[in-house]
This record gives structure tokens, C-alpha cells and sequence, in this order.
């Protein structure tokens, strides 16, 4: 079974930065489509951001400029930089496979971004 875990979150003023870091069990991130996903209180879940083990990337409208997803070299782990943090980015991030089937939901990292 595929086990990811998240990290990296935290409480930043609006404007900070934080790096989040998404660690994979076996080699899902080299044969996958990856995604970021966003979960928060009253909306229904976001998929902020996507990319292949190549450079095949998307991102929602709203971190356009802000977010870059980004894979290690030996693909075991995926990254989501994020700049320019502005409350509504405020959530619990997961990373999963872009896609359904996803695999098992790891714990998530909290952002929480203050005004």
C-alpha cells in the first residue's frame, strides 16, 4: 500500500512563505501524476496543483505566480513552494495522485495564514 506523508506546514503572517514536502513509500511520484490538494473548513476540496515525473504541470488560477510544484531527482518526493501566502490559502494540504483511483490519504500538513 502506497503511504504518503505530508509536512512542512505551519502558522504564517499573510505574505510568508513555507515549503511543503510530500514523501512517497515506493515509486508512485516516478509513475504518476501527482497532485496537491487543499481541504478547508466549509468548501469543497481543491486541487491546487499537479505535475508528472516530466514537467507537465497545472495550477488552480488562484496560485498562479504564488505556488511551484516541484519533484526531487529521485522522485521520491514532491514538493509544493508556496510565496505570497494570503489567508484563503488557509487549509490542510494533501498530496495524492492527481487522479481517482487516488492511493490512501496520508495526514496532511495545516497552513494556516494570518491577516
Amino acid at each position: 500500500q502506497v503511504k504518503l506523508v505530508e509536512s512542512g506546514g505551519g502558522l504564517v503572517p499573510s505574505g510568508g512563505s513555507l515549503r511543503l514536502s510530500c514523501v512517497a513509500s515506493t515509486d508512485v511520484v516516478r509513475l504518476s501524476t501527482m497532485g496537491w490538494f487543499r481541504r478547508s473548513p466549509g468548501k469543497e476540496d481543491e486541487l491546487i496543483a499537479t505535475r508528472s515525473a516530466g514537467t507537465a504541470m497545472y495550477l488552480k488560477d488562484s496560485v498562479k505566480g504564488r505556488f511551484r510544484m516541484s519533484v526531487n531527482r529521485e522522485l521520491t518526493t514532491v514538493y509544493l513552494q508556496m510565496d505570497a501566502l494570503k489567508p484563503e490559502d488557509t487549509g490542510r494540504y494533501y498530496c495524492n495522485s492527481a487522479t481517482d483511483p487516488y492511493f490512501h490519504w496520508g495526514p496532511g500538513t495545516q497552513v494556516t495564514v494570518s491577516s
